[in-house]
């Protein structure tokens, strides 16, 4: 009888145990769809035009016959019809099929061409394309719609001076690439010598002036990063602590002294003749260092801290 009572609380241990693990792996794993979840929706989302049923061909897009869709950029048909081109789109007929909650593309349509880069901006932007080096560039990973500070460098009046020209300026296209890549290490870096950027008619003069005087370059800005940053004129010797100013400062103020404390007034003057000339081919000075001498010597000049 003890044999079996034992028997039974082993088995409801066994049991218990394997409850738990099997509530630990359950919460485990709930844990990490949540994550999956999360991050998802923590990607960068691209609003693109699709079907809400299956159209078949010479079927019209209207309002009726499509819906918006969010779709990680990295997943997005470049040549997708977006929600600002739709009114470019409605009422096209379809040369192909589309199947339900499929992305409803621009070679679809009947006669319908992909939307010019010109389509991209909004009225009263311009579009404006800038050289770029190594340094420019961010290496080579300023990828579309990132936002940049454009910081100038010229030389005038024989100064080096440093300011922000432009910040928040939205880049459009990185070398002939109009779209963001995927995302990952490594991904971002590609090798261009251009970048397009959005800006307003009067801004774009700025930059066309900046290019011909001075050097650019892009700073890069966290994604909905809007701080302000000072728009100040900097001398670029200053900015690095390397002034006259500064330089004079730190060397110190030669200082002379000695000699059994006699006052400023107390040292013979140098009479100078007409032109400017110590008197005498030397005399008072020879007076006045043979004065010092007697009173004590000259002691070494030295330098205030």
């Amino acid at each position: 009888m003890k044999l079996k009572i034992q028997r039974s609380w082993l088995i409801f241990a066994v049991a218990g145990i394997l409850g738990i693990g099997a509530a630990l792996l359950a919460m485990r794993y709930l844990n990490q769809r949540v994550a999956e979840i999360e991050a998802r929706g923590k990607q960068a989302v691209r609003k693109v035009v699709v079907a809400k049923q299956d159209l078949q061909k010479g079927a019209a897009l209207t309002p009726e016959t499509v819906a918006v869709r969010e779709v990680p950029a990295e997943w997005a048909h470049s040549d997708a019809i977006t929600p600002a081109q739709f009114d470019r789109a409605a009422n096209a007929v379809l040369a192909y099929p589309a199947m339900k909650g499929e992305a409803i593309l621009w070679a679809q349509l009947e006669g319908e061409k992909a939307p010019s880069f010109s389509a991209r901006l909004t009225p009263g932007r311009r579009a404006i394309t800038v050289p770029v080096d190594e340094v420019s560039s961010l290496s080579g990973m300023l990828q579309p719609g990132d936002l940049i500070d454009i910081v100038v460098n010229v030389r005038k009046d024989n100064r080096n001076i440093t300011f922000a020209l432009l910040q928040g300026v939205t880049v459009l296209a990185a070398g002939n690439r109009v779209t963001p890549g995927p995302e990952g290490d490594g991904a971002r870096t590609q090798s261009f010598t251009t970048v397009t950027l959005e800006t307003t008619p009067e801004d774009a003069q700025r930059i066309i002036a900046a290019r011909e005087v001075g050097k650019i370059t892009a700073l890069l800005r966290a994604p909905g990063d809007t701080a302000e940053i000072s728009r100040s004129k900097r001398d670029a010797f200053a900015l690095l602590g390397l002034s006259e100013q500064a330089i004079e400062t730190a060397g110190g103020v030669p200082v002379i002294y000695g000699g059994a404390g006699h006052k400023l007034g107390d040292v013979p003057q140098l009479r100078l003749g007409p032109a400017g000339r110590s008197a005498g081919n030397g005399e008072a000075l020879a007076d006045a260092v043979r004065a010092l001498d007697m009173s004590g010597g000259v002691s070494p000049s030295r330098h205030a801290p």
